[in-house]
């Protein structure tokens, strides 16, 4: 992980939620061109900024920094929705999903 990091990650994330850097900037309340100048490495955000930019996605910032992860948004949202499961319906959508490679695998 670089300098270049935080530019890219927040470029490839704004860009799955499909919004613009003017828009995502309005939306944190800073100047419209905030985002385009973090992309662009012209800025880096405080802590705080930083926090909103997380919030914003609806993310933490240990999902920010998963460079494993090419889409924490989808998989918060997931687990999020996992999460009430009970043991017996995660076995029966694991099975589904384990049935479902099988098929696509053939």
């Amino acid at each position: 992980m670089d300098e270049n990091y935080i530019p890219i990650r927040l470029a490839q994330l704004r860009t799955k939620k499909g919004i613009s850097a003017r828009e995502m900037s309005l939306s944190l309340g800073q100047t419209e061109n905030y985002i385009s100048d973090i992309e662009s490495k012209s800025t880096t955000p405080s802590m705080e900024h930083f926090l909103l930019i997380c919030e914003f996605f609806g993310i933490s910032p240990r999902e920010f920094f998963d460079e494993e992860n090419p889409n924490p948004i989808l998989l918060h949202e997931l687990i999020t929705e996992l999460e009430p499961l009970k043991d017996q319906d995660f076995d029966n959508l694991l099975n589904l999903l384990f049935e479902g490679q099988k098929k696509l695998r053939k």
